[in-house]
Formats: C-alpha cells, structure tokens, sequence
C-alpha cells in the first residue's frame, strides 16, 4: 500500500521507483499484486503517467493513515527501548519510602519523565505474588541475603542495622556502642510481628545468649520509639525506622556482638527485561553512602495494569496508593503483651 501511495503521489511508477530505491518493474508488480488482492482496479493511465481510480484513492488515504501509524509506533518503541516511556509499578513497605524509595523514584522522574509511575505500601506477602503475576514490576521487601524464591529474581540494595533505643538518662545511654547482651535483663518494647523483621531480632538476641522479655508492643516504629521514651523499656529499631536520629528523647545506640542487620532487597521476575538508562537507584542517606541500582522491567503503554494513558497523548505521571491493613489472622504474637502489627515488609 506504501507503493501505491508512493506512485499516486509522484503520478507515475518512474517517479515512485526513484524515490522508494525500487526498479520500475519491481513497482508495477507490487501494484499489479495489490490490484489481484483487491479484485479491482487501483491506477488508470493518463498520457505518459497514471492517476488513482476511485478504489486507488481510498486505498492511498488509508495508506497515509497506516504509514503515520507505523511512524509513531517506530518512535513509540524506541522510547521504550531507551526507557523514556511506559510504566513501571513499585510495591514497597513503610521505613524505605522517605530514605530510599522517594528519592530514587524523583531521580527518574528527572531523568525519564515520560514514565508513569504506580507507587503502592504493600505487605511483602501480596507484594510479592503480584511480582510473580506481572501485576507490578518490583517490589522492594526485607529477605534474608541467601534467601532464593520460586520465579523471582532478588537484587540486594542495602544492610539497614538495628539500633538500641533508650529511654532517656538510662546507664547504658552514656556509652556510643552495647554489647547485646547487655539488654538482656532489660522490659523489652517490640516493633516487630512475625515476619522476616522479627526473626532478625530474635536470632540475634538467641546469639547473644537471651530470649528478650516484651512488655509492651506497637505498630509501627514511631509508637515504638514513643514507648521507649515513656521509659517502658528498651528495643531495636533499624536506622531506617529510627526517623533519622531527630528524636531527642530516645537514646539510639549502635549494637555489636552480635550486630543485627536486615537485608532489604528488591525482587523482579526471574528473566524479566531490565532497562539500564531507567534505574531505580538511590544515594542512602544512612552509614552506607552507595546503594546499587534497582533496575526493573518498564512496561510499554498502555493495556497493563498501570500503563494506562489519558487523553491521546503521551503523559506522564504518578500513582501513588496504600492498602488498609488487614487484621492479624491469628498470627502469633512475640510476647504476650504484643498485639497486631504491621508485618514487615508492609508499615514498616
């Protein structure tokens, strides 16, 4: 149909054969076999060129209306190629929104503004199926450094240590770093339920020699740390959760022997396409200043999930949703004084 085109344009199978780099006769058997196709006549001659007949014209405008199409399907393409178009949808848990997540997520924004973004807080446990489903491209969550899982891909990002919290004007407030075990006989404050989080606390206290006594528990670091400040009893925060060290009635000291760290990791479908010029990548603001690139797959527009557009044109965007926590569903708790909780991986 292009040819058509080309030799309705110029009037003449010479004329188009010049400007497509075909031979004349390649030409005329291309509109020959396009008129077999079409049982009906497309050209007529008139003195020394051609002219379209009525079926030849309607089929030009539709050519003209194809070729414009595949123009911008070309150029569609090599944005997403390049990464400067399509979508990619994040599932992330609480503490790594503001150090990690949002400063990498405005990094490419800057960088490749034509791709929508869909952000959502997510528990670990439906973040992770929805990875594997295709419904979201990553999903950042806290795994152990060997963990494998079925399909997925982990990428590790960082170690974020945990940090004694202290009440105000507690003995061990004076020194810099504690000993684990120094904890030991101390009310515990817990800001973990079951999950990946909680077993980093826990195996690290069973390696220090103790099983830490939870009198008090919360949802989220913040009443945690709250908790701690009311002079309740002590616990482990990680430096993530810790807000920065900005508080000023809570003592956050860094922890050896053993020292608890939990590895926050991104996961991708196992074979997924990356797309090197559109990293998630971020500079951590805590002790490790070099954190990797989180690069996944970008969606092409629109048709998936979040690969919606509005209006004709390309857009950019973001989407940004949280899920109301579900209840606990009988999970255990760590201490007979601990109650609900985000799992971690969702609020924390």
């Amino acid at each position: 149909m292009q040819v058509l085109r080309a030799v309705v344009t110029s009037g003449s199978v010479t004329s188009a054969a010049a400007e497509l780099g075909y031979t004349p006769s390649a030409v005329s058997q291309q509109v020959s076999a396009l008129e077999r196709e079409a049982g009906i006549a497309l050209l007529e001659r008139v003195g020394r060129g051609v002219r379209p007949t009525a079926a030849g014209l309607l089929l030009t405008q539709y050519a003209e209306t194809i070729g414009r199409n595949l123009t911008e399907a070309e150029a569609a393409l090599a944005d997403l190629r390049a990464g400067r178009t399509g979508s990619l949808a994040v599932r992330y848990f609480g503490s790594v929104g503001p150090s990690l997540v949002a400063p990498a997520l405005a990094r490419l924004r800057r960088e490749h503004p034509g791709i929508r973004l869909d952000l959502t807080l997510l528990d670990a446990r439906e973040a992770l199926p929805e990875v594997s489903r295709g419904d979201a491209d990553v999903a950042i969550v806290v795994r152990p450094r060997e963990d494998t899982l079925p399909g997925l891909r982990l990428v590790h990002l960082l170690d974020d240590e945990y940090l004694a919290a202290l009440p105000p004007g507690h003995p061990l407030a004076a020194r810099r770093v504690l000993d684990l075990a120094e904890l030991a006989a101390e009310p515990w404050v817990g800001s973990e339920p079951q999950g990946p989080c909680l077993d980093v606390v826990l195996g690290a206290c069973a390696e220090a020699g103790f099983s830490p006594d939870f009198v008090a528990g919360s949802e989220d670091y913040a009443t945690a740390l709250g908790f701690v400040a009311a002079g309740l009893g002590v616990g482990l925060v990680p430096r993530l959760g810790a807000g920065g060290g900005r508080r000023t009635d809570v003592a956050l000291r860094r922890v050896r022997n053993p020292r608890p760290v939990r590895a926050v990791q991104a996961a991708v479908r196992e074979g997924a396409p990356t797309t090197p010029r559109s990293p998630l990548s971020s500079r951590h603001s805590g002790r490790r200043r070099g954190c990797p690139s989180l690069t996944g797959p970008v969606r092409g527009p629109p048709g998936g999930r979040s690969g919606r557009r509005s209006g004709s044109g390309r857009r950019s965007g973001c989407r940004v949703r949280g899920r109301p926590r579900r209840s606990g569903g009988g999970r255990p708790s760590p201490g007979p004084a601990m109650t609900g909780g985000w799992p971690c991986g969702r609020g924390r």
